[in-house]
């Protein structure tokens, strides 16, 4: 059974910042000649990380509710340039909007069991990834999503 990390998206106001964000990061990377990867660097480096890379996602906090995902592709410990060790999520570039779940604000990251991650939309609400975040959003507090 995959296990996921839950994470503030700190910075973005949207999803659609997260994506505008991830393309610019990766326009940069390949016009240094860098590998075109997503990487998201973090403090701590999780002690579960087999459990991650096998078929876990990175779940983000937008606006005070987890709001979509990230498929983690690979977790590596790395040294900064003070030589702290730290963490580097490689993720896919590809962002899944989930079922909005509020979520109130934390440190670091926490760990997501399979059975208490948000589904992703298009299999809960089919259609619903066409709305404006907003309309999902009052749905959402309505009851009716």
């Amino acid at each position: 059974m995959a296990l996921h990390l839950v994470k503030l998206c700190v910075g973005c106001d949207s999803v659609r910042d997260l994506e505008r964000w991830i393309r610019q990061k990766l326009k940069e990377k390949k016009a240094r000649g860098e590998k075109p990867e997503h990487i998201h660097r973090t403090r701590m480096m999780p002690k579960r990380a087999a459990e991650l890379i096998d078929g876990g996602s990175l779940y983000w906090v937008v606006r005070g509710e987890i709001a979509c995902r990230q498929r983690i592709r690979d977790v590596r410990a790395f040294r900064d340039n003070d030589g702290v060790g730290r963490c580097a999520l490689a993720l896919d570039p590809k962002v899944v909007l989930v079922e909005p779940r509020p979520c109130r604000a934390f440190q670091g990251w926490r760990y997501l069991a399979e059975r208490d991650a948000p589904r992703d939309l298009a299999k809960a609400a089919p259609g619903a990834a066409a709305m404006p975040d907003k309309l999902r959003r009052e749905l959402r507090d309505l009851g009716l999503m």
